[in-house]
C-alpha cells in the first residue's frame, strides 16, 4: 500500500517544502507509534495518515481553511479507485477533515484524534522549528523583530514575523493534544523549542 500512496501523493506535489512527502511519511510514522500505545484501527488511521494533506494549500490561501475537507473528498475518491474497502471510508474521511487546526472541527474517533495528534507533532521540536522557517521563506515574512524579537512586549503577529508563530499556536499545540502518548511527547518537544528562542535571544543581545 505504501508504494501506491506515495505514486498518488508525487504526482500531485504540494504547496509548499513543510508539507512535502517528507512530511506526511513522518506523520505516518507518528501515527504509528500513538497508534500502538492507544490502541487504534490501522485500517482507518494509516491511509488517513498518508493521505491526510492530499490536497495542499497554502498557508495564506483564502481556501485554506476548507483545506482538510478538500483532502479528505479527494483521499475517497483515491480510495475508492483502489477498492480499498468501502466500510472504512467514513472514518477516514472524518479522520482528514478533522486533523486540521485551520479548520477547527473536534475529532470524534480515536484515529482522528491520534492523526491531529501526529500532524500536530510534526509542528514541534526541532523539525517544527525548521518547518516553520521554511513555511516564513515561503511567505517572504521576516524572521524576527529586531525590536522585540520574542514579543514580549507587544502582540505576536505571525503574518509579518516568522518566529511570532511559535508564541500565536506552535507553543500552544501541546496543550490541544488528544492522547497521553502524544501530551508527553508534546511536552518533550515544546522545552526544546522554548530553549531554542532562549539561545536565539542570547545570541541577539551578544
Amino acid at each position: 500500500m505504501r508504494k501506491l500512496f506515495i505514486e498518488f501523493l508525487t504526482q500531485l506535489g504540494s504547496a509548499d517544502r513543510a508539507h512535502d512527502i517528507d512530511h506526511i511519511e513522518r506523520v505516518v510514522a507518528t501515527a504509528r507509534l500513538l497508534a500502538a500505545s492507544e490502541g487504534a484501527d490501522l485500517a482507518i488511521l494509516e491511509p488517513a495518515a498518508w493521505l491526510h494533506d492530499c490536497v495542499s494549500v497554502a498557508k495564506d490561501h483564502p481556501q485554506r481553511k476548507q483545506a482538510s475537507l478538500l483532502a479528505a473528498n479527494h483521499a475517497i475518491e483515491f480510495l475508492q479507485q483502489i477498492d480499498y474497502p468501502a466500510q472504512y471510508h467514513e472514518a477516514i474521511h472524518h479522520a482528514i477533515v478533522a486533523h486540521s487546526f485551520s479548520a477547527n472541527i473536534t475529532p470524534e474517533s480515536l484515529e482522528a484524534k491520534i492523526l491531529q495528534d501526529a500532524d500536530r507533532m510534526d509542528a514541534l521540536g526541532a523539525i517544527g522549528i525548521a518547518r516553520c522557517i521554511l513555511v516564513g521563506g515561503k511567505l517572504n515574512r521576516q524572521l524576527y523583530s529586531s525590536i522585540d524579537p520574542l514579543c514580549e512586549s507587544r502582540e505576536p503577529d505571525d503574518s509579518v514575523y516568522t518566529l511570532d508563530h511559535f508564541f500565536t499556536k506552535l507553543l500552544r499545540l501541546g496543550d490541544s493534544m488528544q492522547t497521553s502518548a502524544a501530551k508527553a511527547e508534546a511536552q518533550r518537544r515544546s522545552i526544546y523549542m522554548r530553549d531554542f528562542l532562549t539561545q536565539l535571544q542570547s545570541e541577539l543581545l551578544t
